[in-house]
């Protein structure tokens, strides 16, 4: 029995042209809640960044608690800062941190 090599037509539906073909990346993932491209405020991003240098992973939740210690100080510009630190590094703990707010608050009777 003989084999015979049948081309592909074009180039664009050969699945061997396409895994061999570069691809341009995707849109970047960003699960802070900003459009993709949309600049930072570098203030708050070299903040962030510092934090993250001195705290590992463990950044955003200090971030947190650090917030929640200016509120409870009611030092406004403290807790906003810290708090924009947080958002920066991680969306999720920065609305938990919001939650936090509200619950510490809100009175449980009212």
């Amino acid at each position: 029995m003989s084999v015979h090599f049948a081309a592909a037509r074009t180039t664009a539906r050969s699945p061997v042209a396409r895994v061999l073909a570069k691809q341009s990346p995707g849109i970047a993932a960003n699960d802070n809640g900003h459009p993709v491209g949309e600049p930072f405020l570098m203030e708050n991003l070299r903040d962030a960044l510092m934090h993250f240098a001195e705290h590992g992973l463990g950044a955003a939740k200090e971030a947190h608690r650090l917030a929640l210690a200016a509120h409870d100080a009611e030092e406004i510009d403290e807790r906003e800062r810290w708090a924009g630190i947080c958002r920066t590094l991680d969306a999720r703990e920065a609305s938990e941190f919001e939650r936090a707010l509200i619950r510490q608050d809100t009175p449980l009777i009212g």
